[in-house]
Parts: C-alpha cells; sequence; structure tokens
C-alpha cells in the first residue's frame, strides 16, 4: 500500500516536471511551469523522506520550512544583475549534493551486515552489496557532481569579477594530465573490489575503495577549476548552461544509485534541457562547445579601455532632449536590452518610456540576442518583472531583416551582441558570432556610462558609426532624463 503511494508521488512529481519544463519553454507559461515544477519538487521530497524513514512528521515540516525561508531570502534580496552568480551557486550545491549522496550510500552499503540468530541457525538480514554497474554509477556522480561544484563556484567568482581568476600558462596540458588521472583512479574505484560484487554481502571489503573514491573527489574538483578558469567574457552564458546540465546528469546518476525514479527523472530532465540550452547558445555564438571550453576567447580578448583606435573617426555625442524628439517623431523604435539596463535597475523606466512612445503613436519592440545579459534569458526575465508585454519581445533573426526599416534603435547597456565587428572583421575574437544589426537602422542612440569596452574586452566600432549617437550616464539616470523631455513635449 505505501509503496503503491510513493510510486503514485513520483509518477504525479515526474508529470508535474515535464509539465513545468514545457510551459517554460514561453515567456506567457513561464512563471506558472516554475511554480508546476516547484509543486511536483515538494511531493517528491516528500515522498523520498517518508518512504525511506529518514525523517519522522516534525522534522519533515521543520526542515521544509527553514529550506523555505532561506529559499525566500535569497530570492528578495539577490538583485537581478545577481542572478546568474546565485544560478552558478545552485548548481554548485546540486552538483555538491549528488556526489555526497552518492558516496554516503557507499559508506552505507560498507557496513557489516546485521544477522538474525534463531532456531533455523544464522541468517544474514541485510546485505544487499553494490555490484559493478552500481559502483560505476556512483564514481559518475561523484564526478560529474564534484566538477559541477569547483567549476560552478569558479564560474560564480569570474561573475563576481574576482581577479586571478584567468588561468596560467601550460593549463591547457596540466589539465589533459588531470582528466587522465581522474579516468584512471575512477577506473581503480570501480574495480577494488570482488568481481562482479565490489561489496558484498558477506561484509567483505577492499580496504583501498575509500581512497580511490575520495581521491577521484579531489581531482574531480581541480579538474573542474582547471576547466573554467580559462573560460570568461561572452562565453560565460554558455558555461552557466553546461554546468546546469552537469548537475542534472550527477543528480540523474545518484537517482540510479538510490533506485529513486523521481530524481532520475528529474535529473534527466535538468541534464537534457540544459544540454539543449548549451547548444542553442554555441549556435546562437557560432560556435561550437569545444571552442568554447578550449578557446576562451573571453580570456584571451583584449582588456583596452581606451576610447578607441586612433584612426577612428570622433564619437557623437547626444542630450536627452535631442533623443527624447528623435525617438518621438519616429514611426518605429527598437530598444535592444543588455547587462547595463540590468545593474541600473532600469527596467521599470524603460517599460515608462516604452508607454510614452506609444501613446505618441510609435510603434516599439525589443530585440533580444540569446547571449545578452550574463546567463540565458537573462534580458527575458529582466523585462517580465517590469511587466513588458511578451508580444513586443522580438528574437534577433526575427528582428535582423527588419533592422534597415527602423528608424531609431536604443541601445541600453549592450556593447558585445551589437557590435559589427563580428560580421565586419575577420581578425576579431567575435568574427562569426550573429549580432543584433542596430547599424543597419537609421539612426542608432547608444545608452553608456562611458567607452570602455564591454564585458569580451573589445572594441566596439558601432559607436563610430556616422548614424550612431551616444548618449552617457548612468541607464536609469539617463532613461529619467528621456522621461521627462518627452513629457515636456506632449504637454507643449
Amino acid at each position: 500500500m505505501i509503496d503503491g503511494l510513493v510510486t503514485l508521488a513520483y509518477l504525479v512529481a515526474a508529470s508535474l516536471f515535464i509539465l513545468g519544463l514545457k510551459r517554460l519553454s514561453s515567456p506567457r507559461t513561464a512563471r506558472a511551469g516554475n511554480r508546476m515544477a516547484a509543486v511536483g519538487m515538494l511531493i517528491g521530497v516528500v515522498a523520498a523522506l517518508l518512504s525511506e524513514q529518514i525523517l519522522n512528521p516534525v522534522e519533515l515540516v521543520g526542515g521544509l520550512a527553514v529550506g523555505s525561508v532561506i529559499g525566500v531570502f535569497l530570492a528578495r534580496r539577490t538583485p537581478l544583475t545577481e542572478m546568474p552568480e546565485l544560478v552558478a551557486a545552485f548548481n554548485g550545491f546540486g552538483g555538491a549534493a549528488s556526489a555526497l549522496v552518492a558516496a554516503a550510500e557507499v559508506l552505507r552499503e560498507m557496513e557489516p551486515p546485521l544477522r538474525d540468530i534463531s532456531a533455523a541457525g544464522e541468517t544474514v538480514v541485510n546485505a544487499p552489496g553494490l555490484g559493478m554497474a552500481e559502483v560505476a554509477v556512483v564514481a559518475a556522480s561523484v564526478l560529474i557532481g564534484s566538477v559541477t561544484l569547483s567549476g560552478s563556484f569558479v564560474a560564480w567568482g569570474k561573475l563576481k569579477g574576482k581577479r586571478g581568476l584567468s588561468g596560467f600558462p601550460g593549463l591547457r596540458m596540466v589539465s589533459i594530465l588531470v582528466g587522465l588521472g581522474v579516468l584512471a583512479v575512477g577506473a581503480l574505484f570501480v574495480t577494488s573490489g570482488d568481481v562482479g560484487v565490489v561489496f558484498p554481502a558477506t561484509g567483505a571489503s577492499s580496504d583501498g575503495t575509500m581512497l580511490w573514491l575520495a581521491a577521484l573527489g579531489v581531482l574531480s574538483l581541480v579538474l573542474g577549476v582547471l576547466l573554467v578558469l580559462p573560460i570568461g567574457g561572452a562565453d560565460m552564458p554558455v558555461v552557466v548552461a553546461l554546468l546546469n546540465a552537469y548537475s542534472g546528469l550527477a543528480a540523474a546518476a545518484t537517482g540510479f544509485v538510490l533506485g529513486n525514479y523521481a530524481l532520475v527523472i528529474s535529473g534527466a530532465l535538468v541534464g537534457a534541457s540544459g544540454l539543449i540550452l548549451t547548444r542553442i547558445m554555441c549556435e546562437a555564438m557560432n560556435r561550437s562547445l569545444a571552442n568554447v571550453l578550449l578557446g576562451g576567447f573571453g580570456a584571451a580578448a583584449t582588456t583596452s579601455s581606451g576610447g578607441g583606435d586612433s584612426d577612428q573617426p570622433p564619437v557623437q555625442s547626444t542630450t536627452a532632449d535631442d533623443a527624447a524628439v528623435m525617438m518621438a517623431y519616429a514611426g518605429r523604435v527598437v530598444i535592444v536590452p543588455g547587462y547595463g539596463l540590468a545593474v541600473a535597475q532600469a527596467q521599470h523606466e524603460v517599460r515608462e518610456l516604452v508607454d510614452l512612445l506609444q501613446k505618441e503613436g510609435v510603434e516599439v519592440s525589443f530585440a533580444i540576442h540569446p547571449v545578452a545579459g550574463r546567463m540565458p534569458g537573462h534580458m527575458n526575465v529582466l523585462l517580465a518583472e517590469a511587466n513588458v508585454p511578451y508580444d513586443q519581445l522580438i528574437e534577433m533573426d526575427e528582428i535582423n531583416p527588419e533592422m534597415g526599416q527602423v528608424d531609431v534603435v536604443l541601445v541600453v547597456g549592450a556593447n558585445d551582441v551589437v557590435n559589427p565587428a563580428a560580421r565586419e572583421d575577420e581578425t576579431s575574437p567575435i568574427y562569426g558570432m550573429p549580432i543584433i544589426n542596430v547599424d543597419e537602422a537609421q539612426q542608432v542612440i547608444v545608452l553608456k556610462r562611458s567607452m570602455r569596452t564591454g564585458y569580451a574586452g573589445i572594441e566596439n566600432p558601432l559607436f563610430f558609426k556616422p548614424n550612431t549617437q551616444m548618449l552617457f550616464g548612468d541607464a536609469k539616470e539617463t532613461v529619467k532624463a528621456v522621461i521627462g523631455e518627452l513629457k515636456t513635449l506632449q504637454a507643449a
């Protein structure tokens, strides 16, 4: 009876995961999908804890309450600009949990078996043991989970702008050697017990088993650091998506070890969706995954902060007054959001600007680049927070053919995703990366604090184009100034 109810709970949880993931594919249904998946996770966790008698009901409710308070606190206190760091940390914690649970399962199986002395003689009552296949899955869980843990926190440090996380000479060779060491130690761990049954029912165990497992975990942690160290700049959204996939695969492997179907399904869904998202992000940058992992253009790119090449023509500056007039008398305006918009927390002001322009009869939409910001979907989340209608968000491939008919493009805090060097300069590190072709519009207004390079550290020739005007200043304050000028125009 109990087993049947637990299986039913797992089935309901898995169904909610799948339906939630489906709804996450559209901005209109994403919030409902997120809630649906969260309910599924709650059902799965409660079913697992009760069925295994890990906690009594009081402890279960107390644990859920503490976890919920921490989750709500983090969600409310973390600004949107730090969401990529939070996601990276969550990926790391997920990987750590999977590796630790898998290792704990090995320890549990190594305990001497209980024996029952009865009139019929001595019988062993708890001697399940772990077969060779199960030990191989444990090794996979510890390997992937440890790589995810250390790699995610290196990514967290890079996103935080921590210095000293840029690699060192010979890093690639060291990574190869550590990778070979991980494979060798993993093989020794898997084969450290008897053939076919590593921890047999008799309680016999190989003395070196836990030593090999510990070595596998440590080497995997080092490997995770080495893999992420050389990656940076515009490649970070890809790395965050890939680490998310790793955390899901580690969870699925741990689910096999525990025999927990809900964990297997949820982990497989996270892993598969993360890998698909990683592939989409790579295609958006016109780069292969191997190129991202081994090339690291963000780390190799120049970090110049100067005002551009001396042969470039001078940039043209404009004012909030002129920008307001230009947009108010335009037929169509396209806004390109970027990380600078998130830093300034100007999404609500931009929404007010859009409302004012539409009141003047201007057609306004947003052009969304797949890797804008520092994590997948960053701009969609940012604009959803300001209740920007979903039908105003247009993907890059859809908006680019129309860019020549756009009167004014307003670039707010975006740099690398509108850099025409990706299309024109074969020597540029981002050459070949698809961009939003804002330079083809009639007029371009760029909101920017200074002439410093963007996150990828690459100069942007867009700023020197004859149809581009720079509006320097904090994005939020600048948009407020433009809004004020628009209101003055409307009142006149």
